[in-house]
């Protein structure tokens, strides 16, 4: 038997699923609650635990995870101008597995650094100026960031005729920094992938240790990506397939967890209508969303601020009757519902989860009036006929009402202009291996896909 042990040391809960390499099945698969404020292998072993061992014993050949644990990684990205660079910069990080906590433009100011300071971030990524652009305000901006008062992990991805000097400015203060090509090196050109494989590098090399995962390393083989990561690595890996394998096509992830609500599209998202002009910057085929304030437990107050009405008439309930249910998230995130109203609400957030998550994701349509008349402009990714939408994440998976809550990423006709699916086919990711797919496509993709192909069920 060629076990492989895939681990994701989550915010909540940490997974693990065991897959037979050879035959390409899933011998078990279970969780725990995190336990990063003790020692992150008691979460581990419990739920490993939970999975019958054999006579033999377990013999991995390969031991691989993934983090979100302690918050995930965390990032401040800082460009020049908004909708430009510094737009061009939280992409790169979100493409990374990130959670970025706030984005500046242009100069930063006392302000920004007090933000920062708060913030505590694990990551600072720099860019600004296409090449041969402006330099001034990276080599200023840097001159800014050696005035916190603590070392950070700093990647430079601006112009490239001024990052070499950003870099030895920066060392003076920070450890380390790490010079990535350019993410707009011409005006409306995106190219992250360099940032991206430099983030991901250094929170391998120093992140982990941070977090206090390094106890983990002692076992595994290596802690390989933020979470984030390995579930959009899974998604562009199903949709698009590999060698000989053929993948499924176009695709949404909505994954519900208990801190962030994450979607990731694989899709081009070119207008679906010929009168519609595309407008801002060009939008990456594997785009990945993050929303920190929409989460089934710590974020569960202000998922319940965001989602306004809709969640009390979706309810019918009274303000005191959720706010029963928020007091209970807020006690033990690790809390299942016992009851038929906790089972309910758990429903009813998770629906609003999904459908605020997906509203951000998707692009938008905004009529233009031109002296020749109205005329539509859309900005981000037309989904509307994206044909394939695949729940991920707790609540999805162990409640019934799967498809009632994904039914939150479909789109609405009383909101026109957000650009969701229109008859997608619903997927579940039941077993909860999506994460575990993408650490297993690093050592064997093609089984990685058969995989999902065979475990990812239709509704």
């Amino acid at each position: 038997m060629q076990a492989v042990l895939l681990i994701d040391f989550g915010s909540t809960y940490t997974k693990v699923t065991i897959v037979d390499l050879a035959r390409e099945e899933i011998l078990g698969t279970a969780r725990a609650g995190t336990t990063i404020e003790t020692n992150i292998m008691e979460g581990l072993k419990a739920a490993l635990a939970q999975i019958p061992e054999p006579v033999e014993g377990w013999n991995f050949v390969r031991k691989l995870a993934c983090s979100s644990a302690a918050g995930g990684l965390k990032m401040i990205a800082s460009g020049l101008v908004k909708e430009l660079t510094a737009e061009a910069a939280r992409r790169a990080a979100l493409g990374a597995g990130a959670r970025v906590l706030q984005v500046f433009s242009y100069e930063l100011t006392l302000q920004d650094l007090d933000k920062i300071i708060a913030s505590k971030p694990d990551i600072l990524l720099l860019a600004g100026g296409t090449d041969g652009g402006n330099k001034e305000v990276l080599l200023k901006n840097a001159e800014m960031l050696c005035a916190l008062p603590s070392s950070l992990p700093v990647v430079i991805a601006g112009n490239k005729a001024a990052s070499g000097q950003a870099a030895e400015i920066l060392k003076k203060h920070h450890r380390p920094v790490v010079v990535a090509d350019n993410v707009m090196p011409e005006l409306g050109v995106l190219s992250v992938e360099s940032a991206r494989l430099a983030i991901r590098d250094v929170f391998l090399t120093h992140i982990v240790q941070s977090k206090g995962l390094d106890k983990a390393e002692e076992f595994l083989e290596r802690i390989m990506m933020p979470t984030p990561a390995a579930v959009l690595s899974a998604a562009e890996l199903l949709a698009q397939g590999h060698g000989s394998e053929l993948g499924i096509g176009e695709l949404m992830v909505v994954d519900v967890g208990g801190a962030t609500t994450d979607v990731h599209s694989l899709a081009q998202g070119d207008p679906s209508k010929p009168s519609v002009m595309l407008k801002g910057l060009p939008e990456p085929y594997a785009k990945r969303t993050v929303e920190g304030d929409l989460g089934m437990r710590y974020s569960s107050e202000t998922l319940v601020e965001a989602s306004g009405r809709r969640l009390f008439d979706y309810l019918g309930w009274t303000e005191d009757q959720v706010a029963h249910q928020l007091s209970l998230c807020k006690e033990d995130p690790w809390r299942v519902p016992q009851t038929e109203e906790e089972a309910k609400f758990d429903v009813a957030m998770g629906r609003m989860a999904v459908g605020l998550a997906v509203d951000r994701h998707v692009g938008t349509l905004e009529v233009v009036y031109t002296p020749f008349g109205a005329t539509y402009v859309q900005h981000g990714k037309d989904l509307t006929p994206l044909p394939v939408v695949i729940g991920t994440g707790g609540v999805l998976l162990y409640r019934p009402d799967a498809l009632e809550i994904l039914q939150g990423a479909v789109f609405n006709p009383a909101e026109p202009t957000i650009l969701k699916p229109q008859n997608p086919v619903f997927y579940l990711d039941k077993e909860y291996i999506l994460a575990a797919m993408g650490l297993l496509r690093e050592v064997a993709p093609q089984v990685a896909l058969r995989m999902m192909k065979k475990y990812v069920v239709k509704l």
